[in-house]
Order: C-alpha cells, then sequence, then structure tokens
C-alpha cells in the first residue's frame, strides 16, 4: 500500500482531514499575508476567557491554555496533534489485529493530543511573548510577581515583564516602574501593582512579597 493510498482509508479519514486542514489554514495565513490581513491577528483578538468562571467548560479552556498563545498557533497545534496521534493509533491497532474504526480512534486521538496540546501550548507560550492573554484579562496579572526581562524599568520608555498567571501559563507584558520606584533592573523580581492603558505599573518584590504571594497560591 502506497502512502497515498494509506492516507486515503476510511479508518484515517478524520486524521488526513485534520492534516488537510492544517495546509489549507496555512495557505490561508500566507494569501491573507500578501493583502496585508493577517488571519493569525484577527483570529487571537477573536476569544475571550474569563478563568475566574465556575464553567467547567472555561476551566478546561484554562487548563488548555487558550489564549496563551495566538489563536491560529493553538488550532494548528491542535489538529496536527490530533492527525498525529490518530495515525499512530492505527497503525498500531493495524499491526496488532486490524484498524479501529474511525470513531473509535478518534476519541482516542482527543484523548492522547489533550495533555500533548497543553504541553505544547505552554512550550510555544515561552517563545512567543505576548502582551497580554485571551485567557484572562489584564487585570488579573495585577498582584503577580514577574521577572523583568527587557529592563531596566524606570519612568521612561517601558520594558519587558515575564509573569505567571493563577494557571501557571507564562505571559510577557509591557511595564514600567512606579513613580516613586528606583530603576528596576533586568532580571529583578518585580510586582505588578497597576494597569493603565495596558501598561503595567511595577515596584520591587521583596521577599515579604514572594512569601505572601506563595502562601495566596
Amino acid at each position: 500500500m502506497s502512502m497515498i493510498d494509506h492516507f486515503l482509508q476510511p479508518e484515517v479519514r478524520p486524521f488526513a482531514i485534520a492534516a488537510v486542514m492544517i495546509g489549507i489554514v496555512g495557505a490561508i495565513e500566507v494569501l491573507s499575508m500578501l493583502i496585508g490581513v493577517s488571519l493569525s491577528e484577527l483570529l487571537g483578538k477573536a476569544i475571550s476567557v474569563d478563568h475566574n468562571s465556575n464553567s467547567t467548560f472555561v476551566n478546561a479552556l484554562c487548563w488548555l491554555n487558550v489564549g496563551g498563545v495566538p489563536l491560529l498557533v493553538f488550532i494548528l497545534l491542535a489538529l496536527g496533534l490530533f492527525s498525529i496521534a490518530g495515525f499512530l493509533i492505527q497503525d498500531a491497532a493495524r499491526l496488532v489485529l486490524a484498524p479501529l474504526p474511525a470513531s473509535i480512534a478518534a476519541l482516542g486521538a482527543v484523548a492522547a493530543m489533550l495533555p500533548l496540546l497543553r504541553a505544547a501550548t505552554r512550550e510555544v507560550a515561552r517563545l512567543i511573548p505576548q502582551d497580554e492573554t485571551y485567557a484572562v484579562s489584564l487585570s488579573d496579572l495585577i498582584g503577580r510577581v514577574g521577572q523583568v526581562v527587557i529592563g531596566p524599568l524606570d519612568q521612561g520608555l517601558p520594558g519587558r515583564v515575564r509573569v505567571k498567571d493563577v494557571h501557571d501559563n507564562w505571559h510577557t507584558v509591557t511595564a514600567s516602574a512606579a513613580p516613586d520606584s528606583p530603576p528596576l533592573q533586568k532580571g529583578a523580581r518585580v510586582l505588578l501593582v497597576d494597569c493603565r492603558d495596558r501598561l503595567f505599573i511595577a515596584i520591587a518584590a521583596t521577599d515579604e512579597i514572594d512569601v505572601v504571594k506563595q502562601v495566596q497560591n
């Protein structure tokens, strides 16, 4: 059986469709950039999830780090991991006895994909700094302790602070030092105390603050 024939078999059809969709979405992104409109930017602003919600569904989205990476990246990762997991499941089943029904294999692929998707989005989030996340609002990061990654922070040009939210997802935000604060050097631990027009205000994080945050978390 050739690779194309294998790709077209009914038992792997859901995973083949997912693989094809990756190519289609990628092509749409390239075409949209050629006309001056980025699909990733449009989708990146299309979702807002409140991590303080009591909804199980919303909390599941937060656990998957929805918003921790651009939405287009999240979709491509989900499709890719689903496709890979599905093909591997069917190949393993074929070696043991026979391929599984497509619906059963798809459920298995989803189960395998979810923890991998969480891990993948967390790693990608480390490589793609963002001014904000769409899984949490900017105000949710106030009171969090972070680290200056581009500094120093002073009352002049803003720098960048890397901070972790309540779901242990990392975000990189724009920040300046508080008016009465001395310059906060790169690598310094800081406390985000306010946010004005998407610009965070930071002060030095003392050992006492760190202890309080650890107790609260």
